[in-house]
């Protein structure tokens, strides 16, 4: 084969791989394993374009170079295939999802191949398959059986609990429990009927049915989770949506809340990750209290990190959404007050933490009474404060909190200062100090002050110290048809669980993908929707599970695929244990994240599996961004005139495809077909040719900067995309993506493959022993692999080879002991070319089994030093020698160099300075 010819190396080496089933993992216990992943895609119908491989290429680079360094390597791919954008163009085509679902499954099948990854494709799992499905819906069953013990700290059986209830009540019970759970005696439990005794352990159970507030949208017919809105419209589609409150199933990750911060100290991800996992599950040490209400039976509860600023309250704020808003609210501030709670129900969470310049609010008209002296305090509305997190009421202090200064300051509300201490621009934040102003913890330091500030609550039983999280219990149902039915039917109105032989329970067949006409879920159009028992025939939960479910557990399916007794065999488990190395995008690090370790917890809890931590280590791939390139119209014409030419015409900028511009250079012909409009488009050009602008942006069609893989790899071969890709920049980081760097790579791989072929083309490799220019070219390129693959930098390797392969051709080099072994440090990168020339140096064994070269320090050893030779301090002649001369014979050599001696004109030198290694000074 004379040419190096990519296309039809990929695909006989793709198809080579696939046949022979190359990269199929199996457990053996006598190699160390490795579990590669990458987060589980999404099958869009767009497919992928060259932004989504980045982190896949990494992966694989680090699977292949672990696999030659002798570990048994489990790499798998999947797909997350439920989802809304699947159910959206089922309601709009009828088509069921499962058929486009399919389909696009197929096409980011056939792209991730044609990329030549080394995924064990056997293992492939999707989440909308039901015998996936079956074991998400059994853990469902697990969470709805288990309660969280705290003197245990870990989840138990729920059986257990019961046990307990009827032998002494749930006075002694330490659980995780709903805040309105009733003290009960063992003869009270013991008395309550089926359904009193069904809705008590609702309270317990870690999976749960309670009315919660979620975001609804109407026009999508379903509830969103806070990162599917944006300033009170649904991210897809755009549609309003509004908080309202609605019976939900919800997981008590919150009973996790502690061991999920603490496994942060375990698992190596970058601090920033950490550090937003910390936030959002948001610890905060404090005390809990009440606050009265003038003239009305109720009671404020409000959670604060600084109750020895309790003196300093000067008005309570409670969320748009607390229970006691409307009582609160007074006729003469009715209708202000209700218009106010309207417009900021419906802002999402996020919008309103995110917020923090626009000041709004509204009196209730109401008052509250503080314990500690008696004032009375007014109580607003404030869409600062948030219901889903702590009690949905603060206690202002003005003078020591920027947003409660802010909030008093606009509405003119009282600013106390109980901190010592200077008021910067009237606010003073204050982490410690002296109290002052503040009763009988005047003249306290915070601490002193806050221990007895919760005496004083807990003596008169108004409140206590307390641990609180910002993370609430998450919502687990969706109001959709394409997710996972949840395996519960309901008898009185209560949620009971499904035998467990009768799993999975199938999605059935709707005529519609859209809630019903009474606004039911679109399974309420399901016939015969329904369980039966001995008891009877009960209708079946209607909502399905989010998105999250099968995304939370499918790294341990990925290890037993097709075991259809459990849900992944204990021997597979604990072999592969953690996943040594994550890749994937930064936007999944609180939900997806937060999930899928409190699942493995709680599995963990149960004995089903033996980690606590699914991701040992994890890496953020940055994001390539697109290149645009613009056209330039003149306005009210068809025509365009050139880059260079845009100023001197009144024009306006068009995105145009990218993929009919080449160097910035567009084909107008293919231009002119793009659109019809543009068909008889006229064209003002530089030098013959018509250059387009440029522009770094989001890779996206509306800017018409997408960029095909499939184009890529027809054009220059998938070995180039991975090489390209890798090459563009480190990987954490973002960075454009321009086509018009590729052809460098392209000439590197056509270089590597020349080194081992004559000038006619033709395979030749020698036998003979190498030299040491050779060697020390090989071992440093070795060395270098190794080390940014042991780093994780991947850009810095691609220019090593680089700089290795011209090194080794301006030697023409073409020697085994040299060529063999590059083959192998380049297979990581570029395993297509590498399999191939693997095959030509006479292996019959696919290149994925070879061993990485073992680097030898004494191959970059110098035996030699080139001398500079400075004579009056000019530098006049270098000389070559052994690095064992001592200064004596360094010195003699010097002395009898014919340039030195042309400069000396015979004189003996009046000193000669000699450094061995470095250099050789001769004063005359």
């Amino acid at each position: 084969m004379a040419d190096y010819n990519f296309q039809e190396i990929e695909k006989k080496w793709q198809t080579y791989w696939e046949q022979n089933q190359i990269f199929n993992a199996q457990v053996d216990p006598t190699k160390p394993k490795f579990y590669s992943l990458d987060m589980f895609p999404y099958p869009s119908g767009a497919g992928l374009h060259v932004g989504h491989p980045l982190g896949y290429i990494a992966s694989d680079i680090i699977t292949r170079f672990k696999r030659l360094q002798g570990y048994n390597v489990l790499h798998p791919m999947g797909y997350d295939s439920f989802g809304l954008p699947a159910e959206q163009y089922a309601i709009q085509t009828g088509q069921h999802p499962a058929i486009t679902t399919e389909q696009n499954i197929r096409r980011y099948t056939e792209q991730l191949k044609n990329i030549g990854f080394a995924f064990d494709w056997d293992k492939e799992v999707r989440t909308s398959d039901p015998s996936y499905y079956k074991w998400t819906q059994w853990i469902f069953m697990q969470l709805f059986n288990s309660y969280y013990d705290k003197v245990d700290n870990k989840a138990l059986n729920i059986a257990s609990l019961v046990e307990k209830f009827s032998v002494e009540g749930n006075a002694n019970v330490h659980a995780v429990c709903d805040e309105d759970t009733p003290e009960f005696s063992a003869s009270d439990w013991n008395n309550f009927n089926e359904k009193e005794q069904q809705e008590i352990l609702l309270k317990y159970r870690l999976t749960f049915l309670a009315e919660t507030s979620v975001n609804w949208c109407a026009a999508l017919g379903t509830v969103l989770s806070n990162d599917e809105v944006k300033d009170g419209f649904s991210e897809r589609g755009g549609h309003p949506v509004e908080r309202k409150k609605m019976m939900q199933w919800s997981m008590r990750i919150t009973a996790y809340a502690d061991r999920l911060l603490q496994g942060l100290e375990t698992v190596e991800w970058s601090e920033p990750i950490k550090e937003m996992q910390r936030n959002w599950i948001g610890k905060s040490i404090g005390a809990e209290m009440v606050f009265q209400v003038k003239g009305q039976d109720k009671l404020i509860k409000v959670f604060t990190t600084r109750i020895d600023t309790i003196y300093g309250v000067t008005y309570l704020a409670l969320a748009p959404e607390h229970d006691y808003v409307g009582e609160l609210i007074t006729e003469d501030q009715r209708n202000t007050a209700e218009a106010y709670i309207e417009t900021a129900k419906n802002r999402s969470e996020r919008d309103r933490m995110s917020d923090v310049k626009t000041i709004s609010g509204a009196f209730t008209g109401s008052y509250a009474i503080n314990p500690f002296n008696g004032e009375e305090i007014q109580i607003w509305v404030a869409d600062y404060v948030l219901a889903g997190y702590g009690t949905g009421a603060v206690m202002a202090v003005p003078s020591h909190d920027e947003r409660d200064y802010n909030f008093a300051k606009h509405f003119g509300l009282e600013i106390r200062q109980v901190i010592a201490g200077s008021m910067e621009n009237g606010s003073f934040p204050g982490k410690g100090g002296t109290i002052i102003n503040s009763g009988f913890i005047s003249n306290m330091e915070m601490k002193e002050a806050m221990n007895k500030a919760i005496e004083f609550l807990e003596e008169k039983k108004i409140g206590n110290g307390k641990i609180q999280y910002r993370m609430r219990d998450a919502i687990f149902t969706r109001q959709r048809y394409w997710g996972e039915p949840l395996p519960v039917y309901f008898k009185d109105g209560l949620p009971y669980l499904m035998d467990e032989k009768d799993l999975p329970l199938v999605l059935p067949e709707v005529d519609k993908y859209l809630p019903t006409e009474d606004g039911e879920p679109p399974l309420g159009r399901a016939k015969d929707w329904t369980y039966k028992t001995a008891e009877g025939e009960f209708p079946l939960e209607m909502s399905t599970m989010p998105g999250w479910a099968g995304s939370s557990w499918y790294f341990f399916r990925y290890m037993d695929p097709g075991n259809t007794g459990e849900f992944v065999s204990k021997e597979k488990e604990q072999y592969w244990g953690s996943v040594d190395l994550y890749i994937g995008g930064a936007e999944h690090a609180t939900g997806h994240l937060l999930y899928s370790r409190f699942w493995t917890k709680f599995l963990y809890d149960i004995g089903a599996v033996s980690i606590e931590e699914p991701f040992q280590k994890m890496i953020n791939q940055g994001m390539i961004q697109g290149r645009s390139n613009f056209v330039y119209r003149v306005k009210g014409t068809n025509t365009f005139v050139s880059h260079g030419f845009k100023d001197q015409y009144d024009t306006s900028a068009m995105h145009v495809d990218v993929n009919i511009v080449n160097n910035d250079q567009l084909n107008i012909e293919k231009f002119k077909a793009w659109r019809p409009d543009l068909k008889d488009a006229e064209f003002v050009l530089e030098d013959g040719k018509y250059i387009c602008g440029a522009e770094v942006e989001k890779m996206s069609k509306s800017k018409y900067n997408v960029v095909n893989p499939d184009d890529i790899i027809e054009r220059y071969g998938a070995d180039t995309l991975r090489l390209y890709e890798m090459f563009l920049g480190p990987l954490e980081q973002f960075k454009p993506w321009n086509t018009n760097g590729i052809d460098g790579v392209s000439k590197f791989l056509k270089k590597l493959w020349r080194l081992y072929h004559d000038t006619n083309g033709e395979f030749s490799v020698s036998e003979e022993k190498a030299g040491k220019e050779e060697l020390k070219t090989l071992h440093k390129t070795i060395k270098k692999t190794q080390e940014d693959l042991e780093n994780y930098s991947f850009n810095t390797s691609v220019a090593s080879f680089m700089i290795c392969v011209n090194e080794l051709s301006a030697l023409k080099c073409n020697k085994r002991e040299i060529l063999e072994p590059l083959a192998v440090i380049v297979s990581p990168y570029a395993p297509h070319i590498a399999e191939e020339l693997w095959t030509l140096l006479g292996h019959s064994e696919s290149i994925i089994f070879a061993s990485f070269p073992e680097f030898k320090e004494e191959f970059l050893v110098e035996n030699s030093h080139e001398y500079p030779v400075s004579i009056n301090g000019k530098m006049r002649a270098k000389l070559m020698l052994p690095l064992s001369l001592t200064k004596e014979e360094i010195e003699e050599a010097a002395l009898k160099d014919e340039t030195v001696l042309k400069w000396t004109e015979g004189n003996a030198p009046k000193k000669v300075i000699v450094v061995p290694g470095k250099i050789v000074n001769i004063v005359i």
